[in-house]
């Protein structure tokens, strides 16, 4: 159990480190193109967006990966889907 929290926290903080470097990446091309300078409300801002993106990335790509892992895509009734070619009976 130790292992998985571990792992868990270390995909974590990846994440967050990604998060920083887009951040301020983000920054510095906005200065590039002559904005103005962000104040302290502007970074708070533009951090939570990167880290709110970044996690909500990384929570739909678990629940994919978890719904193709345990079959649930199998499992799913298409045949109402109007693009769906009618079978013959």
């Amino acid at each position: 159990m130790t292992s998985r929290l571990a792992r868990f926290f270390l995909t974590l903080l990846l994440a967050l480190l990604t998060a920083a470097a887009a951040t301020f990446g983000a920054a510095a091309a906005w200065r590039a193109i002559g904005g103005a300078a962000m104040s302290v409300h502007g970074w708070v801002a533009l951090g939570l967006g990167m880290v709110g993106s970044v996690a909500l990335a990384w929570g739909l790509m678990a629940l994919a990966f978890k719904s193709s892992r345990e079959g649930w895509d199998d499992r799913v009734d298409n045949t109402l889907d109007p693009g769906r070619e009618r079978e013959e009976d």
